[in-house]
């Protein structure tokens, strides 16, 4: 929007023909606390000279924006499990954060931080000044259902737009070991592009296969035994699970959790 377009936005009767237009850029200490804003934030203030009604305040929501910006961003002592990050125009999620005070005077606290790349998956270990501050993220999840997998990867339908969406296999890893068709899951999104998915913390399968158990099994038994489900995930089973039940897996651990 130009000044002229901005001008014909207030109100005809706070209009005066003596209007100064100043521009402010941001000093250096704003520019490094923005860290990545625009080199150049226009600040619009209008002096208008009125004679019997004040005008109100005038910033065109400039100042607001800025304020939203700076505050969105998360100093690298406050980065804890699970917080999603943005380092070096990269989401990130934090898995283990460890702070390292000083003993000596004068030292900086650091913050070591063990993280995975959310684009690759990459997982390593990078140290922070207490100080160091990122970026939130712009990630959005959608619900999205699994519809299946093929040589150009595994397509998903958005729940709400009903869009196909085709995530890389290297953007899914192992999650199709907790899939079956029709399955519901959050699809996660990164500037508006899909790149992975949301496992739940559990999620039920079918045992497809398993020996049965021993005679005078009961579901006290401490013993275990192989199971494959019908992802084709094997995982080991109490003896008294039996081939059709449905069991509960951990996502994470990839190990059994209870009958479903």
């Amino acid at each position: 929007m130009t000044l002229a377009q901005l001008a014909d936005h207030w109100p005809k009767r706070y209009r005066s023909p003596r209007v100064n237009w100043r521009y402010a850029a941001p000093t250096h200490s704003q520019r490094a606390r923005m860290c990545g804003a625009p080199s150049c934030v226009i600040q619009l203030r209008l002096d208008l000279i009125l004679k019997k009604k004040s005008a109100p305040s005038l910033d065109f929501g400039f100042g607001a924006m800025v304020q939203e910006f700076m505050a969105a961003l998360i100093d690298a002592i406050d980065v804890k499990r699970k917080t999603l990050f943005e380092f070096e125009n990269i989401p990130y999620s934090c898995l283990e954060a460890e702070v390292n005070t000083p003993t000596a005077r004068g030292g900086q606290t650091l913050v070591r931080l063990k993280m995975r790349n959310l684009l690759t998956s990459a997982v390593f270990e990078k140290t922070f000044k207490a100080s160091d501050k990122f970026k939130e993220p712009d990630l959005q999840s959608v619900d999205a259902s699994y519809l299946y997998s093929d040589g150009d990867g595994s397509h998903f339908l958005d729940q709400e737009s009903f869009e196909t969406l085709t995530l890389t296999g290297e953007m899914v890893g192992n999650a199709l070991d907790f899939l079956v068709e029709g399955a519901l899951i959050q699809l996660r999104k990164y500037n508006g592009n899909p790149i992975g998915l949301e496992l739940p913390i559990f999620v039920e399968l079918h045992v497809t296969y398993t020996e049965p158990g021993a005679r005078g099994d009961s579901s006290s038994g401490s013993g275990t035994k192989p199971a494959k489900l019908e992802t084709g995930l094997e995982i080991r089973v109490p003896l008294f699970i039996k081939e059709g039940e449905k069991v509960k897996v951990s996502t994470e651990s990839r190990e059994f959790a209870g009958r479903a």
